[in-house]
């Protein structure tokens, strides 16, 4: 037997609190529960895109917070005076401790809160969309795509187990890697998912059918960070995603697409992976590329077919107070 040490994998917290609306404890009511979320990650993008997506924005209000966390983690220093204007609390933590006062775990986003009690529902990233895309669905606006057909789902959640382990995960699995092995072991593995996903999107517009799915949203959330940040900052060097042309295309494709471009903001994921990951990155340094203006180039991913929204429509315009800055 080798005595070894065998080496050291970054390991992602479970989940604590996973309740679903729609529950007897919290039922499903048009204004009562608010997401908060921040626009550097990409988990919490998730639930943004799929908000948008849905028309949800009137029934399930949004708190963005700022990309740049303290020792207390999410804080609100975008709205006036550092504190949420609807949950009246300056930290994410806040709703955490009302649900439970000695909880002593992770602050993550996105985050699903009570608005009358203060406190939060779930932080089950996993389950938020699923939640959305199912339980709220009388809610949904007139018109919204369906995100989980039922027919597909098995097939969807197959593509989402393999993208969550190799790539979604596979990327902070290589970047927090603390040794050489390990670093190996996980960067390989994420390229050669993305190879397979190549090869996958070289002849179909997306990945689970010819319409836009819960599939879609989880891959695509990490290709739109990978070459601001996952290729330098996390080591994920072996390509670009610029470097696959069906992948690029496919990620422009989405990026073009209402709901998924119109809620990114590239200064706030940059900002937050080079400045707050100080063991990774001790200057702070936050680097001046790549050239967003790429993610406007034509795709011509139009002639593999497909219907973005199947039988339904495209969301309107982004509600006052969630733009995100243009590019160019």
């Amino acid at each position: 037997m080798s005595t070894e040490t065998p080496p050291k994998e970054f390991e992602r917290a479970p989940n604590h609190f996973t309740d679903r609306v729609g529950s007897p404890d919290w039922p499903l009511e048009a204004g009562r529960y608010r997401l908060v979320v921040s626009r550097a990650c990409p988990w919490a993008s998730r639930a943004v895109i799929v908000r948008r997506l849905l028309g949800l924005e009137s029934a399930l209000s949004m708190a963005v917070a700022d990309p740049i966390q303290d020792e207390r983690s999410w804080r609100f220093t975008l709205d006036p005076d550092g504190r949420d204007p609807v949950l009246g609390i300056r930290y994410l933590g806040e709703a955490y401790y009302a649900r439970e006062p000695e909880y002593d775990g992770g602050i993550s986003v996105p985050a699903i809160v009570d608005v009358p009690s203060g406190k939060l529902v779930s932080n089950d990233y996993p389950e938020i969309t699923l939640n959305l895309e199912i339980d709220w669905a009388p809610l949904h606006r007139d018109g919204a795509p369906d995100l989980y057909p039922e027919p597909l789902r098995d097939e969807i959640d197959e593509v989402n187990d393999a993208v969550f382990r190799e790539v979604n995960n596979g990327v902070y699995m290589a970047g927090f890697a603390t040794r050489q092995r390990s670093y190996e072991r996980v960067a390989h593995r994420l390229f050669e998912r993305l190879d397979a996903l190549e090869e996958r999107l070289t002849d179909g517009r997306y990945l689970v059918g010819d319409t836009i799915t819960e599939a879609d949203i989880r891959l695509w959330v990490t290709l739109v960070r990978f070459d601001a940040v996952y290729h330098g900052h996390f080591k994920c060097n072996r390509r670009k995603l610029a470097e696959y042309p069906a992948l690029w295309a496919y990620a422009r494709d989405l990026f073009q697409t209402p709901g998924f471009g119109d809620t990114v903001n590239f200064d706030h994921i940059t900002r937050h992976y080079y400045q707050v990951h100080r063991n990774i990155n001790p200057t702070g340094i936050v680097p001046i590329g790549p050239d967003l203006r790429l993610w406007l180039t034509p795709h011509g991913r139009e002639d593999l077919g497909g219907r973005p929204f199947g039988d339904g429509t495209p969301p309107g315009p982004v509600p006052p107070g969630e733009t995100v800055p243009p590019i160019g």
